[in-house]
């Protein structure tokens, strides 16, 4: 429902702002405030708004705001839909992949991923969204003779994947629509109908994880568990392709694998700053 400009309370405004101390008010940067303030509203409209009723949120003019917005959406940060609602693009989703804590979650995720490995006596990788597609960026092999895994710096289907469906699944509204406005295919990636991909995500927000038979290779089956940040979001995919051996050497079972790959999931979660209960 749309709010108009001048009713009270303001749609998406916060509690009330509290006054600025004499340090604040000198280094004041009233241009750049006046853009995070329209950044920081539209995280929060799944459907977006239009400028007149950003204006009105952020208690504001049309023409206070009118080239700051065509700014932001000039640089990418923001688009308009349908000619009229501003929603949030993924650039600053995709710039802080960038940023250090991507490198740092690798890092983090080595030793793990080791002990992984060796315990489940499977290969496992750790990917993140990038670019509209999936992108691995980390991989172990399994000890074993036969390894089956991803290489570092494959992109992979959002759609159609695992990791795909647990990146869409552990994301609020805004970020996974914004994510399936950018997807691009992947090479060889299948095409899915709509609803079934939205039940799919429902069933892997739900159980926690996504366990699927590969869309690519036939007999292996991926299982896939959030790495979460804060606010409980989907910041990295722990997966393991687990091949399942036909001969007499004893194997760890697909529920034992799961149980590896959750408590291994929550310890990397844990240092990507998430809190159990927040938001997940």
């Amino acid at each position: 429902m749309r709010v108009p400009a001048d009713s009270s309370p303001k749609r998406g405004a916060g509690p009330p702002a509290r006054r600025a101390g004499p340090a604040e008010v000198r280094y004041a940067v009233p241009a750049l405030d006046k853009g995070l303030d329209v950044l920081e509203l539209l995280a929060r409209e799944a459907q977006g708004l239009s400028l007149n009723e950003i204006a009105g949120a952020l208690g504001r003019t049309s023409s206070e705001l009118f080239r700051m917005v065509n700014g932001l959406a000039r640089r990418g940060y923001i688009e308009q839909r349908d000619g009229e609602r501003y929603t949030l693009t993924l650039k600053l989703f995709e710039l802080a992949h960038r940023h250090k804590p991507i490198k740092s979650l690798t890092a983090a995720a080595a030793p793990l991923m080791d002990r992984l490995a060796r315990q489940s006596l499977q290969s496992c990788h750790l990917t993140v969204f990038h670019d509209g597609r999936v992108m691995v960026v980390a991989e172990v092999d399994s000890p074993e003779r036969y390894a089956f895994g991803m290489k570092v710096g494959a992109l992979v289907g959002l759609t159609d994947t695992a990791s795909g469906y647990v990146l869409l699944a552990f994301q609020d509204e805004a970020t996974r629509r914004a994510m399936l406005g950018v997807h691009q295919k992947a090479e060889g990636e299948l095409d899915v109908d709509p609803a079934q991909l939205t039940k799919i995500i429902r069933k892997v927000e739900k159980q926690g994880y996504a366990e699927v038979q590969s869309r690519q290779t036939r007999g292996v089956t991926n299982i896939a568990f959030p790495i979460l940040g804060s606010p409980g979001r989907a910041r990295a995919v722990l997966n393991v392709p687990y091949v399942e051996r036909i001969d007499q050497k004893v194997t760890p079972s697909v529920a034992a694998i799961k149980d590896l790959l959750r408590e291994t999931a929550a310890e990397l979660s844990l240092l990507m700053g998430h809190v159990a209960g927040d938001g997940a």
